[in-house]
């Protein structure tokens, strides 16, 4: 059982309402279940909506708005289906201020990068469970 970014698996629920849909995730369903998960929309956000990116110990929209309670939730119902199912690990979408692993947007919504986990990402972690992202599937544990 593999836990999926729900955009991975061709889901326009992407902040700006399209998807990332990647064939080489969706082959793996030949022979794995791929548990798809959106956590921004699980936790209460609409799509599309604003981009947001981790500004210190909050996640912020370019608008300003203080959308840290929403991340957590998602991040909150994403560990709970994983662990529900049984997940041996995840593969969430890279960069993402939910899904983004070891990789974030900086805050400053101009497209750099620096060190760091999105909010789910972090919490699956903190549970043991094993993350990747679509650039690291040739590191899955298959």
């Amino acid at each position: 059982m593999i836990l999926v970014s729900s955009c991975l698996l061709g889901c326009a629920c992407r902040y700006k309402g399209d998807d990332c849909k990647n064939e080489k995730i969706l082959k793996l369903a030949k022979e794995h279940v791929l548990l798809g998960v959106c956590p921004e929309q699980m936790g209460g956000l609409e799509t599309p909506r604003d981009p947001s990116e981790i500004v210190g110990d909050k996640v912020l929209s370019c608008a300003g708005r203080d959308v840290t309670a929403q991340y957590q939730k998602g991040a909150e119902a994403a560990l709970y289906l994983a662990k529900l199912n049984h997940v041996d690990f995840a593969i969430l979408k890279a960069k993402s201020p939910s899904c983004g692993k070891e990789l974030i947007y900086d805050g400053t919504f101009t497209g750099n990068k620096v060190p760091g986990n999105g909010v789910t990402v972090s919490l699956l972690l903190e549970n043991g469970i094993p993350v990747y992202t679509e650039d690291e599937l040739d590191q899955l544990p298959l």
